[in-house]
């Protein structure tokens, strides 16, 4: 990827409804040259999707928690993960190393409704327990990470 190539890409991540002809003036290109670019970032699957950002509480979904599955020894966990595509109020979902094998973040309107969300996550084939985390609020959430800027600083005593 070209330093236009991470332009583009950094200008949809801070506004993926931004028109050809601005990211042509951003970057310096034709409207056509960008739009190719754009669709070859696309097809090698650097841009995977445009989506709205919403307000999760503005659509009464007030409640936002953290749940860890843990599997039964028995289960494959790929089949628990195609599961859990299934599951209205799962936003998130990672496969994680440590004692949970998934890590959920779910969204629901209120306490019930996530005792509810519990009820059928443990009732999914190969879910043995879960353990919850309720945010309390959020500092920030959706971050764009700034790929281009090296994260890892020198080991102490390296020039």
């Amino acid at each position: 990827m070209d330093t236009v190539d991470a332009k583009l890409v950094e200008a949809l991540l801070a506004n993926g409804r931004a028109s050809y002809a601005e990211l042509a003036r951003l970057v310096g290109l034709s409207g056509p040259s960008v739009q190719e670019r754009v669709r070859r970032l696309e097809e090698r699957g650097v841009i995977t999707g445009y989506r709205a950002s919403v307000d999760p509480a503005a659509l009464g979904l007030g409640l936002t928690a953290l749940i860890g599955l843990v599997l039964a020894d028995s289960v494959a966990h790929g089949e628990v993960g195609e599961r859990l595509a299934d599951v209205p109020g799962v936003e998130d979902c990672w496969f994680i190393a440590g004692d949970e094998a998934y890590m959920v973040k779910v969204r629901v309107p209120d306490v019930e409704s996530l005792e509810r969300l519990l009820g059928r996550l443990v009732g999914i084939e190969g879910v043995a327990r879960t353990r919850t985390t309720l945010v309390i609020s959020t500092r920030f959430e959706g971050r764009t990470i700034d790929f281009r800027q090296e994260t890892h600083e020198p080991a102490a005593g390296s020039a």
